[in-house]
């Protein structure tokens, strides 16, 4: 049996594949067409490129089932949380990143490794032997997502998702805006201030929803239909939802108060998350936008404090495509009717930076187990990357599966817990011990090479 793997794709999860294999003493190809075959949202050919957030969201591992999966990834030596750990920016209670200094680690770190070979060409047809892992996210390009419905016999499901625009920071007018987390949550002063918010009174909200409502968008091809993931909707769909919704997501007034005015409490209030070290760029935090580029000129200087604003990076939208995978993958992440494939990342319907991670590392240590003919049971259902992967490759329903976050309804009950919001507490605290426990217990029994510290 080859012990050669091959990868396809160089985002969250294939940088995590491949890491997990080189790691296990695997050689491996690292398959990315970028920057020869450019895709509309990515900028540069680096590997693990953040293209709609810097954001891996919450990073509370006893409350939250984000940062659960933040925690086994760390025990796992997983790259992607050592990258987002050397390049952290204050984000109060989540894990955002200096996107450029982290995906260039990344690329250093994966071209340097001696199992690792970098090849810079398309694949676009799915091979007969060998063994392959395919990582290519929402932007597998045309050629190979058609090779892959031909093989899989069904067409592959598609939505859309938007992007956020950025901001410079010195183009803010800070007599307007201010900083500060919600709530003021995080342990130091820097991270109490993450935040730099824009109020906004109750004509003016009135106002940017009606521009907002009025604004040119991107239209679709012919026999496009925009199914969105709701984790990922832009900021016009959730206004035609209605005209309270904003105010109610990501432009909701609580836990904060105006530094320039404390008696007065916002109608509505846009944040903005640093989204690199030097603190010269900023992201509008939950504002995906299929706004034409005019239009988001307009529209998003009505905000007070960015009147003035000058983008480093508009806002845009672009087609995704997953697999129905609990119909199509095993319990390993194989294709059914290819075994030596695996899928990995956001292809296999799972949705964020943090999920398509977490499942490039099991694709990564399950092939390599392979390889070293060495199999390893499945991970546990009780742990956070047990649940997803069940979830995903079995436990969803396939005649309506859709894009999946991680979270505690994917999670089996513990028993003799309360429900409802009066035990949620207790009840989170219960599923992140277990799934401690059941993470590290498996990754003691499957360790592949002895030298690592799992």
């Amino acid at each position: 049996m080859s012990k050669t793997l091959h990868i396809v794709g160089g985002g969250m999860a294939g940088s995590e594949a491949a890491w997990q294999a080189a790691q296990s003493g695997i050689s491996v190809i690292l398959h990315e067409m970028r920057p020869h075959v450019g895709t509309f949202a990515h900028q540069s050919g680096d590997f693990g490129e953040m293209v709609c957030s810097n954001s891996f969201r919450s990073d509370d591992s006893e409350q939250n089932a984000v940062g659960l999966l933040h925690w086994e990834m760390r025990a796992a030596n997983g790259l992607i949380m050592e990258m987002a750990d050397k390049h952290r920016l204050p984000a109060g209670g989540a894990l955002a990143v200096d996107r450029e200094a982290f995906a260039g680690s990344i690329t250093e770190r994966l071209r340097s490794h001696p199992n690792i070979t970098v090849d810079e060409g398309e694949i676009t047809a799915l091979p007969d032997d060998g063994n392959w892992i395919f990582a290519t996210g929402p932007l597998t390009s045309t050629a190979l997502g058609q090779a892959i419905a031909d093989v899989t016999g069904a067409e592959s499901l598609a939505f859309f998702d938007a992007i956020a625009p950025i901001i410079y920071f010195d183009s803010i007018d800070m007599s307007r805006a201010w900083m500060q987390s919600r709530y003021d949550k995080g342990e130091t002063e820097e991270e109490r201030t993450a935040y730099l918010n824009c109020p906004m009174d109750r004509d003016q909200y009135e106002a940017f929803i009606d521009a907002l409502l009025a604004a040119d968008k991107t239209e679709f091809h012919d026999g496009e239909t925009a199914t969105y993931f709701d984790g990922c909707l832009p900021i016009e769909v959730m206004a035609e939802r209605g005209r309270e919704t904003l105010r109610f997501g990501p432009m909701k007034p609580v836990g904060l108060t105006n530094a320039h005015a404390p008696d007065d409490k916002p109608y509505a209030v846009v944040q903005l998350r640093r989204d690199n070290a030097l603190g010269t760029l900023y992201n509008i935090v939950g504002f995906q936008t299929k706004m034409k580029y005019g239009a988001q000129n307009e529209v998003l200087r009505m905000i007070p404090g960015l009147e003035d604003a000058s983008f480093a990076r508009l806002g845009g939208i672009h087609r995704n495509t997953f697999l129905n995978s609990p119909t199509l993958l095993d319990s390993q992440m194989r294709l059914r009717s290819h075994p030596h494939i695996r899928f990995a990342g956001q292809i296999t319907g799972v949705e964020g930076y943090v999920e398509s991670a977490a499942m490039g590392l099991l694709a990564g240590r399950l092939a390599s187990a392979e390889l070293l003919e060495h199999p390893i049971s499945d991970p546990p259902q009780d742990s956070a990357m047990g649940a997803l992967i069940h979830h995903i490759t079995g436990g969803a329903e396939a005649k309506t599966f859709q894009p999946m976050n991680v979270n505690f309804g994917l999670f089996r009950p513990v028993d003799g817990l309360k429900g409802g919001r009066r035990g949620r507490k207790d009840r989170y605290k219960a599923y992140t011990d277990r799934a401690k426990n059941a993470w590290q217990g498996w990754l003691d029994e499957t360790a592949l090479d002895p030298t690592q510290s799992v």
